[in-house]
């Protein structure tokens, strides 16, 4: 790790360590946060049994229920009929408020405290939160015992999580757990809104109060995260009557620096009632769409996502997880690495990691379309019959309210690669609550605003994954000789009408359909694909080769024609099962534990998502020898300055270079530029290499051609 990557992982930890222990709240005399995170006793009955009199076994809080040790028991499908039951003690001062917050358990999450039924939380991805106050003792310990059931056992107007490439479906308590005490009035909630052109931000605070308060005041101060300079303050005070009031409110902010994924710059509010305080991180930062077509504008600027996804919840199901989801340490570094690759974005996919992970990215700077767990293909109806929009949108709220002050998050994802109404009702019911007004992505359904995004998975091998054979020319030459406008999206799943497209932007967060698990094998979905494309007999060495060449030229491919503002590779962290039963997708880890990537993914796959990018126009798997060829050079730049070097294109046998060109390359801001370069191939038959070249902040970029002199 350099010294630059070794800094922001320490000042990364150091503020993830603090928020960890206020979970986004002051911890000060008003307001007191009790941590339940930890070892916990557990025990497993029927589905229809009482609370147990013993809790043979432990367990972490957060984790999945599989941690247990001695183990509960060895399932090796999915976990059915079954509950689950932890219990602590667990002792806190008296308040005149004191509420439980669990933020994230599957499934079904039913809460006791001194034997006495409290509530429960039905929802599997968002926080539940308790009223436990009635049922504490006055002196000594409480009890706390939760509850979790099995997906199978679930109601039927509630989202599970049902991925068609899951098999355990492992409940548990997966994310923090802790008791917040306070006085009244009490703050629930605050939406900080960014206004970046006037240098403002909106406060909506909801507060509960005593029917006896006639009247509220509210404190607040501004603080930049990491230097805790003071940046603006005030006192804003509410006559108005109620249990509950909005105080919604304007703020100005003194020398506003902007939040970037380069410089993921930000700010602390705090907020204090008479008897409670509350403090949330936010970020000075816009992310809109356009009006001129192109990538989305970043505070006002055009900024291309390159990225991947996170698929959480199928990392939950892989041999080697263990406990790696929720150590600090590995969380933050998992994000490092991706810094790495050159990416900017993650899509945290069909499902939501630990609320830490949020805070990392905020911290780290990444752009992060947030999805909702819902994949149901084509099949809503059948999959999950008795969801409505109106069902949908209740959790779609509890989503929203949780997560809307990260300024890492920029686009709502309301579900994957589904065809339905169901998630365009259920967007247009709760859109006007994000004032932030952040974009919503609807899968493969019809985009439900002007601005909003299209999904595209073009996953062109998947043309070979049953029928069809490559022609002599080689895949490349059959899939992309012909300039592609992004497919597999709602342009040809829900058009507008036949044979017409949305106007909307497109972001692939999806393509290839080449995965390899981590120890080089082909999953389910490649094995036809491998032996028509790229030989029967490969050694684990030239196939894992074969995919990461291929990975990088398919990242060029799309980055190069600019017809969409994202290119999201898929996937950055999964599970990874070779051995029966076996899994469809992967990632690029060869030891997960110290998140060591493959050498050769690194090699052709960095390259491909370089900020000024470089990509042959040439697909064919074969040239004659002795004539001379043309060769065409794409290059973009994804940045705000212009890029002026030297672009070299060499032809090699092996080590040896045969002949070589030279041209001064420029490339305006967000700009393309193409060049020709004319070589002559040798006589000789044989393997041969075209490599261009330029550099990037002294860092080389090449793309590679292979092809054959027959």
């Amino acid at each position: 790790m350099n010294k630059r990557s070794e800094y922001t992982w320490i000042l990364s930890l150091l503020i993830v360590t603090v928020f960890l222990s206020g979970c986004q709240n002051l911890v000060s005399d008003k307001r007191q946060i009790v941590n339940l995170n930890g070892n916990w006793q557990i025990a497993i009955t029927e589905k229809d049994a009482g609370m147990p009199a013993e809790f043979p076994s432990s367990i972490r809080v957060p984790g999945l229920i599989d941690m247990a040790a001695p183990a509960l028991e060895v399932q090796d499908t999915a976990y059915e009929n079954s509950l689950y039951w932890y219990r602590r003690s667990f002792s806190v001062e008296e308040a005149e408020n004191i509420q439980l917050k669990i933020n994230k358990a599957k499934y079904h999450c039913r809460v006791f405290v001194n034997g006495n039924f409290v509530g429960e939380n039905l929802y599997c991805f968002t926080p539940g939160y308790f009223n436990i106050k009635p049922f504490l003792v006055k002196e000594g310990e409480n009890e706390l015992v939760i509850s979790v059931g099995c997906e199978n056992n679930m109601p039927d107007t509630v989202m599970t999580g049902h991925d068609f490439e899951k098999m355990k479906y492992i409940p548990g308590i997966y994310d923090d757990v802790k008791i917040i005490a306070s006085g009244s009035p009490h703050i629930t909630n605050i939406q900080v809104v960014p206004n970046i052109q006037e240098d403002k931000v909106r406060i909506v605070a909801r507060i509960e109060k005593s029917d006896k308060e006639e009247s509220t005041e509210l404190n607040y101060r501004i603080l930049e995260t990491a230097t805790y300079n003071l940046v603006g303050k005030g006192i804003i005070s509410s006559e108005e009557k109620g249990a509950h009031v909005l105080i919604d409110f304007e703020a100005s902010m003194e020398n506003v620096k902007l939040w970037t994924p380069e410089t993921p710059f930000l700010y602390t509010l705090e907020l204090e009632t008479r008897g409670d305080s509350y403090r949330t991180r936010f970020a000075m930062r816009s992310f809109t769409a356009n009006p001129d077509g192109g990538p989305y504008l970043l505070n006002g600027k055009p900024y291309y996502m390159r990225g991947t996804n996170v698929c959480i919840l199928r990392f939950f199901e892989d041999p080697d997880r263990e406990a790696l989801p929720w150590e600090n340490d590995w969380s933050v570094m998992v994000h490092e690495r991706f810094k790495e690759m050159n990416w900017n974005s993650i899509r945290y996919c069909i499902g939501f990691p630990p609320e830490r992970w949020y805070e990392i990215a905020d911290s780290l700077g990444f752009l992060i379309q947030d999805e909702y767990p819902v994949w149901t293909l084509f099949d809503h109806e059948k999959i999950y019959p008795d969801v409505n929009a109106e069902h949908l949108a209740a959790e779609y709220r509890s989503w929203l309210r949780e997560r809307w002050n990260h300024p890492s998050v920029v686009i709502w994802d309301a579900q994957n690669e589904s065809v339905t109404e169901v998630t365009g009702e259920a967007i247009k019911l709760v859109r006007p609550m994000d004032l932030s007004e952040r974009l919503w992505e609807n899968g493969w359904s019809a985009p439900v605003g002007p601005e909003d995004p299209i999904e595209s998975h073009p996953y062109l091998f998947s043309a070979y994954m049953h029928s069809s054979v490559p022609s002599e020319k080689g895949p490349l030459s059959d899939l992309l000789n012909e300039v592609h406008f992004p497919s597999n999206s709602a342009n040809d799943r829900d058009p507008p009408k036949e044979g017409e497209r949305h106007p909307n932007p497109i972001i692939i967060n999806e393509y290839a359909w080449l995965w390899l698990n981590r120890d080089g094998s082909t999953t389910t979905l490649t094995d036809r694909v491998y032996d028509v494309c790229f030989g029967e007999d490969l050694a684990t060495e030239d196939r894992i080769s074969m995919y990461m060449k291929h990975l990088g030229i398919l990242s060029e491919y799309w980055r190069a024609h600019r017809h969409c503002a994202g290119v999201l590779h898929f996937c950055g962290l999964g599970y990874s099962r070779p051995e029966e039963p076996r899994g469809q997708t992967s990632d690029h880890f060869i030891d997960i534990a110290k998140l060591t990537y493959e050498p050769k993914f690194v090699e052709y796959v960095k390259p491909a998502f370089s900020p000024v990018g470089l990509m042959i126009n040439f697909w064919e798997n074969s040239l004659k020898g002795g004539r001379e060829h043309d060769f065409e050079l794409i290059s973009i730049n994804d940045l705000e300055s212009k890029y002026t070097g030297e672009l070299t294109l060499t032809l090699q046998r092996g080590d040896q270079e045969l002949a070589s060109g030279k041209r001064d390359l420029e490339i305006p801001p967000y700009g393309r530029s193409t060049v020709q370069m004319t070589l002559k191939s040798p006589e000789e038959q044989g393997k041969y290499k075209l490599i261009a070249e330029i550099l990037v902040n002294g860092e080389s970029v090449k793309s590679i051609r292979e092809f054959e002199i027959k």
